[in-house]
């Protein structure tokens, strides 16, 4: 079939709206942005290929008519408004059958605004790396704190087990993601998501299937920090010179975080251990308090500073921001121990940029005492490719043992422009550091039952599923036991 390009006139919220259909429902945010709309009132039903639980058995838990495969017949009845998710593409069948149609449409982070954001606060954590784990902080300090906030993140916080919440206070928490918004709108998601509060963690180089160099990527922060209005604020991490450099262009009061003097909120005196992070707290030079969290390392304790600055501004109270940190209980899939056996801890993390990769591990060498594994499969668009090939060779050097998988090969990339995982091992053994090439999951798996031993930390980096190796590990180191 011949793609049409959708009308640009029909890009928009209809006065009446009963019927809302989700094209590529089942990815995380869309998912959730479908039970959102459920619990507000909307009849919702959604399309997508290849379904399968997890996902499926939430949406059908709330009563959501799932269509597997796209196909033009799946608009009938007619909806009022179908969502066209990020993962669909010009010549999918479903969204050149909705161009023929002529129904109105939006893409997700269009009407996420629309019908969620809209007159409230949005706060919104942006950068490279964090935003999961800082936007989940943010979200649960601010309903610890008893203002119901809404919120939409990538990752399943563990306070309310699930990603979204609709919220009756006056803020919403959103995490900011700089990737493109859908086929016919090219720019960035956090751009339509009117933030008020902007967190920024970070710039570095990344998602390298639609940005091609950092240039690129630095274009559409300044995008994000030009669009702040004069009445809101950005919490900036000043330590990176990136992000200070982008800060220039900030309409709004910056407030700079870090661990430099000069800050305006800064962190000194961390401490990291088994129970978690303590780390001191100075506010434009004066002592503002002690805090503690859960999570180790220090980019977690600059994660939680920042959470801090924006609650402070927001008129919560020390005691309630220092409670409410102390008894957060975290977010899946960030150094997330998925069980504890014979002695050997598993710990589930999304790491996979090398910067999340070196600063996840040196958190976990800080804060345990045992041999340190770590197991990495590069998984995203740009950690299979090999403009990565040199940097990750320099971040696993907390780790006493690296095992990589050899990943899925990018189709239609050339092979020399593939990141290799034979090459990663070998470079690590050049630098001194003991690590093993494997081509798939079971012989890592077979690898590990033969030669983990009591007191191991098993750290699985990954952005995905990882073939289920994390409970697969567990349930044959219990069967080896």
């Amino acid at each position: 079939m011949i793609p049409l390009l959708l009308d640009p006139a029909l890009n928009f919220f209809p006065d009446f709206v009963r019927h809302i259909h989700l094209m590529g429902i089942c990815g995380t945010g869309v998912g959730a942005l479908a039970a959102m709309l459920k619990e507000a009132g909307y009849q919702v039903s959604g399309s997508d290929q290849a379904v399968y639980p997890p996902m499926s058995d939430f949406l059908a838990g709330q009563g959501i008519a799932i269509h597997d495969g796209y196909d033009g017949a799946n608009l009938e009845p007619r909806p009022d408004l179908v969502v066209v998710g990020n993962v669909i593409r010009a010549v999918n069948p479903e969204a050149i059958a909705l161009a023929h149609a002529g129904i109105p449409y939006l893409s997700m982070p269009q009407i996420l605004a629309h019908c969620f954001i809209r007159d409230r606060l949005s706060l919104v954590v942006a950068g490279t790396h964090g935003k999961t784990t800082t936007s989940s902080v943010l979200a649960t300090l601010l309903n610890d704190a008893g203002r119901d906030p809404g919120f939409l993140i990538g990752g399943l916080v563990m306070a309310f087990g699930r990603n979204y919440n609709l919220g009756q206070g006056d803020c919403f928490v959103v995490e900011g993601d700089e990737y493109d918004t859908a086929f016919f709108d090219k720019v960035p998601k956090f751009l339509h998501y009117r933030p008020h509060t902007v967190i920024l963690t970070s710039v570095e180089f990344d998602h390298a299937d639609i940005y091609a160099d950092l240039a690129a990527v630095k274009k559409s922060f300044m995008q994000l920090v030009s669009i702040i209005p004069p009445e809101g604020k950005l919490i900036a991490n000043l330590d990176d010179p990136v992000v200070q450099e982008i800060t220039e262009l900030a309409q709004c009061p910056v407030e700079g975080y870090g661990l430099a003097e000069g800050r305006d909120w800064r962190l000194v005196e961390v401490q990291v251990g088994l129970t978690g992070t303590e780390f001191l707290v100075h506010h434009r030079g004066l002592d503002f308090g002690r805090f503690r969290s859960i999570m180790p390392g220090v980019h977690n304790a600059l994660n939680s500073l920042a959470v801090i600055a924006v609650l402070d501004g927001l008129g919560v109270g020390k005691d309630d921001i220092r409670r409410g940190l102390t008894g957060f209980g975290g977010i899946k899939r960030r150094q997330e121990v998925r069980g504890v056996v014979d002695g050997i801890t598993v710990i589930d993390d999304f790491a996979h940029h090398p910067t999340a990769v070196r600063e996840t591990l040196v958190a976990l060498r800080a804060a345990y005492p045992g041999r340190l594994v770590a197991v990495f499969e590069p998984r995203t668009n740009s950690s299979r490719r090999r403009i990565f090939q040199d940097a990750f060779a320099g971040c696993f050097d907390a780790a006493d043992l690296v095992v990589v998988r050899e990943p899925e090969p990018l189709v239609g990339i050339a092979e020399e422009e593939r990141f290799s995982a034979r090459r990663l091992v070998a470079d690590l053994s050049g630098q001194g550091v003991k690590a093993c090439y494997f081509p798939d999951t079971d012989d890592i798996l077979s690898y590990l039952f033969e030669t983990s031993r009591s007191g191991d930390i098993i750290a699985i980096l990954s952005n995905g599923g990882f073939d289920q190796i994390h409970q697969r590990l567990l349930d044959g180191l219990q069967v080896r036991g």
